[in-house]
């Protein structure tokens, strides 16, 4: 996800909630070396840890001359290179760096060995990716004015460790000759220690299931988005399905204890639409089959870690489709414990005050609630900066730059947005508009119009989300549209 740093160009949004952000302790502050720096424990601390540590010179040792065992003049270490020896922590499973001002990009690479609990045995040197100021809410919004905001690169999950070692290296070149100063401010290594899995169960799926990690079903074989499969559905099992899955009818808000959202027919799903929308949906019902949906409390957030109130925009025009560069060394098992840790690192380490994306998708087409505030309604995310206005952020876990996707992935996709932008009246296939906020492609004010179902790389210079993904966006589209009884 290579870009260029976002302009800070402030955007408007007409239904943000204006609500101050709980400042969380500055990425700066001192700490031994020795000793991880660890947000509060306390009673009410939710479940999970951050391990923080500050990025320190690192200077190499001095070779021996073979012959006669002498230390001899250690070579020049790179300029400005900052790290962490190896060393023992406690148990995590995700790993960042964050640094003071979330307006300065780090010009370098980020490389961590790991140690897993398991067997002992330490990885190879493994990449970060450092290019992430493209994702984060919107200058004008209260969640992008906030003090709190830190720069970062993007999480990588590593799984069960307890040792780390970590070096990052300033870019060469003419332009950062002075190396020194190509670094950050406030360089620190964030450990994510996800906490335990939820104890309830969540129920198995057509769909995808988080314990067995069945594949999504394909479009083609899905008699839910075929109309006439609908229309001849058994009314009084549909009517007692709707009332079994309700979510709060037109808030679209999940029940407190809810750790699943069944999927629904097209009926079921123009049945729970408020009056004025269903009159019009019955006559032209535009408009994808709800798919099941894991809430928040199913892959286990605290509620305690985010912002109390939510932010809403005025509507849902577009889809940006993102990869969490996370890596795709997890198993559809530990999806929830990957949700669990970039939801604490984005508002423990990075300053968010949620979880950054409005859904997510892992590898067996399992669909997830993201940011909290309804998943019908259209809630204010911090996915694409300059365009969170109007438009959801969709992450899929992994990194596809040079892995392709599973079809299950593409079936889900296409399945989340038939649904959330068929209650807006949009075509997956179509064309919209949106009103730049500021970023590195397009101005402050600038209208841009975006296919319906886009990438993140269309509306800010970024790899996000992975070639390999990004190409497969137009059967997203097609399957999409088809599910919202479209030809």
């Amino acid at each position: 996800m290579r870009a260029y740093l976002a302009s800070s160009i402030a955007v408007t949004c007409a239904a943000a909630l204006a609500v101050p952000l709980a400042l969380t302790t500055p990425a700066g502050a001192a700490a031994a070396p020795a000793a991880p720096r660890v947000h509060p424990a306390a009673p009410a601390e939710p479940a999970g840890s951050t391990q923080s540590f500050p990025l320190e010179p690192l200077a190499r040792p001095a070779p021996l001359d073979a012959p006669r065992g002498r230390a001899l003049t250690p070579p020049a270490a790179p300029a400005g290179e900052r790290g962490l020896a190896r060393r023992d922590v406690r148990p995590f499973s995700l790993v960042g760096v964050v640094w003071n001002d979330a307006r300065t990009p780090l010009h370098g690479t980020v490389q961590v060995r790991t140690r897993a609990t398991a067997d002992g045995a330490w990885t190879g040197w493994q990449d970060v990716e450092t290019h992430n100021e493209e994702h984060g809410a919107d200058p004008g919004t209260p969640e992008g004015r906030s003090r709190a905001l830190r720069g970062a690169t993007a999480p990588l999950w590593v799984g069960d460790s307890d040792g780390v070692e970590v070096r990052v290296r300033p870019e060469a070149g003419p332009e950062h000759a002075a190396a020194a100063a190509a670094l950050p401010a406030g360089l620190r290594l964030e450990l994510v220690d996800p906490g335990p899995d939820p104890a309830s169960e969540r129920a198995a799926d057509p769909a995808g299931d988080p314990v067995s990690g069945r594949p999504a079903a394909d479009p083609a074989a899905d008699s839910a988005a075929d109309p006439a499969a609908d229309s001849a559905a058994d009314p009084a099992a549909g009517a007692s399905r709707t009332r079994a899955a309700a979510v709060g009818g037109s808030t679209g808000l999940a029940p407190s204890d809810a750790t699943v959202l069944p999927a629904l027919t097209r009926a079921e799903t123009l049945a729970e639409l408020p009056g004025a929308n269903r009159a019009a949906r019955a006559a032209k019902p535009y408009i994808g089959p709800r798919p099941k949906i894991i809430t928040r409390k199913g892959w286990g957030a605290d509620e305690r870690l985010r912002e109390k109130a939510f932010g809403y925009t005025k509507s849902v025009k577009a889809a940006f489709v993102h990869h969490s560069a996370t890596g795709n060394n997890y198993s559809c098992k530990q999806a929830p414990s990957v949700l669990r840790s970039i939801y604490r690192y984005h508002v423990k380490s990075l300053g968010w005050r949620d979880f950054g994306y409005n859904f997510a998708v892992d590898k067996c087409g399992n669909i997830y609630e993201g940011r909290a505030g309804g998943v019908a309604k259209p809630v204010l995310g911090a996915h694409t900066l300059g365009f969170n206005t109007n438009s959801m952020g969709v992450v899929v876990l992994g990194t596809f730059g040079s892995t392709t996707p599973p079809a299950a992935v593409v079936t889900a996709v296409a399945k989340l947005t038939a649904w959330k932008l068929g209650l807006y009246g949009v075509n997956p296939k179509g064309k919209v508009t949106l009103t730049s906020g500021g970023g590195n492609l397009y101005k402050k004010g600038r209208k841009v119009k975006f296919n319906a179902i886009a990438g993140h790389r269309d509306g800010f210079a970024t790899e996000c989300p992975g070639g390999r993904l990004y190409n497969k966006l137009g059967t997203a589209r097609s399957s999409s549209a088809k599910y919202q009884g479209r030809r």
